[in-house]
């Protein structure tokens, strides 16, 4: 049968943009539709505009610690419409990277909703019936919102960047990664926040000395922190929004900000009738190649629920086109993928946590805490943490754990002596960078008792 593209891409994100592009590159007759904007969640409302607001929050604190270093500072004024146009423009610029990236590798788009009729057809919003020898389902996650009273008042991280002015008072309900960075975010650019965590610590399945330690640091930087909290009922009033907590409490705020979890975009794509299997929370189910049990249908990143970062769905995509059209089978290796978390302060990660260690292997735990250099003169007891997770019989470096400045980037760099099996002692012979923070990886040198 001849088909009217070799493959059809649904979803303008990171992972569907590179294997459409590199797929066409290498010869394939490749379509793509994306109805929103292109780039996907992190392009236009995740990883890149919440970074770039990290950046801009973080300038408050460091303002203050530069007068420890002999800088007197003038007054300070914080500009909401000034960061989001500044934002907006380099969306655009990256928009237009990715859309200009396809047209040079000859991916038609096509800007429209694709929905599945069969494993070899879809149906476009705009009306027209395209049919693929391959479909790739690269359609992302949205944020979930729970059914509580009063849920239509409320925004997501969705929503952050069109916010026409920055809240004074923020409530943002709940522990993961995006709500303790967003809560940061706004207490940094000067909002008085609170957040409710219905779970005894934030950050669930991060390593629990990290949680502890981030937690503590975001209370002492003004962060209203409840954990055991959640929200029953949310009134909009002349004064703002009243949130009556489990507890009975009340509180009133500007605005709320949701942020407990996300799903996997799957919803009306006519997923069943094509004999694709999704999950309970409505994610596609694949194999380690990718493939749905549709064998013509392949699903990468958020979608399937795997690993919910960016860098995985392009590699997943990447494999998706080694395997499909290099004749080269390639499994994703989600093994050891080293992250970083940008609360405040920020966390890198790579590798099993303490506790999921203890019941799998015997180790042994080597930490460090300290009071970083710059934050002496700056007169701030903020300190740094960091963690080894070492297999007592293999020497193996199983975990590393950074809480402080610059964890994101040292996590990358550790992250490849950790995918290559370093060793404890590997790092032991590595001679250390002074003076710097990241020497303390290298010097740590009796385990925990």
């Amino acid at each position: 049968m001849k088909y009217d593209y070799d493959l059809f891409v649904i979803g303008g994100g990171s992972g569907g943009v590179r294997a459409g592009r590199v797929a066409a590159q290498g010869g394939a007759k490749v379509a793509l539709a994306e109805e929103y904007r292109m780039g996907g969640t992190c392009v236009i409302r995740g990883c890149v505009p919440k970074k770039l607001m990290v950046y801009a929050s973080g300038y408050s604190e460091a303002m203050s610690d530069a007068e420890g270093f002999g800088w007197s500072i003038g007054e300070r004024r914080f500009d909401w419409g000034k960061l989001i146009g500044k934002i907006d423009d380099e969306l655009d610029r990256l928009e237009g990277l990715y859309r200009k990236g396809l047209d040079n590798a000859g991916v038609e788009v096509f800007n429209a909703r694709a929905t599945i009729k069969d494993g070899h057809t879809v149906q476009l919003s705009t009306g027209e019936t395209i049919t693929a020898k391959w479909i790739l389902v690269a359609t992302g996650g949205r944020p979930f919102l729970p059914n509580v009273k009063g849920i239509e008042h409320v925004i997501t991280s969705n929503d952050v960047f069109h916010l026409k002015a920055l809240p004074k008072r923020i409530l943002v309900v709940g522990g993961g990664y995006i709500a303790c960075e967003f809560a940061g975010i706004f207490n940094g650019l000067g909002a008085k926040v609170t957040q409710f965590y219905r779970g005894a610590q934030i950050l669930r399945g991060f390593d629990g000395e990290v949680r502890g330690h981030v937690a503590d640091e975001m209370i002492r930087k003004g962060i209203d922190l409840h954990l055991g909290t959640d929200v029953m009922e949310i009134a909009k009033k002349e004064d703002g929004l009243h949130v009556t907590c489990t507890n009975g409490s009340e509180c009133v705020v500007d605005a709320v900000m949701y942020a407990t979890g996300r799903l996997p975009n799957t919803e009306g794509m006519g997923l069943a009738e094509a004999g694709v299997k999704v999950g309970r929370r409505s994610e596609i189910m694949v194999d380690r190649y990718s493939a749905t049990s549709c064998d013509s249908i392949y699903a990468v990143g958020d979608v399937t629920d795997r690993v919910q970062l960016t860098p995985v769905a392009i590699r997943e995509g990447m494999a998706f086109v080694e395997t499909v059209f290099n004749d080269n089978p390639t499994a994703m290796d989600h093994e050891f993928i080293a992250t970083a978390v940008f609360t405040q302060p920020e966390i890198g990660t790579v590798g099993y946590i303490e506790e999921d260690a203890r019941e799998d292997f015997d180790i042994e735990v080597y930490r460090a805490a300290f009071r970083p250099m710059a934050n002496i003169l700056a007169g701030r007891d903020e300190r740094m943490l960091m963690k080894l997770i070492v297999e007592k019989s293999s020497r193996k470096v199983l975990g590393c754990h950074i809480v402080g400045p610059a964890a994101g980037e040292m996590i990358q760099l550790a992250g490849v002596a950790i995918k290559m099996g370093a060793t404890k002692e590997d790092f032991d012979r590595t001679v250390a960078v002074h003076p710097t923070a990241a020497e303390e990886l290298v010097t740590m040198k009796e385990p925990v008792r």
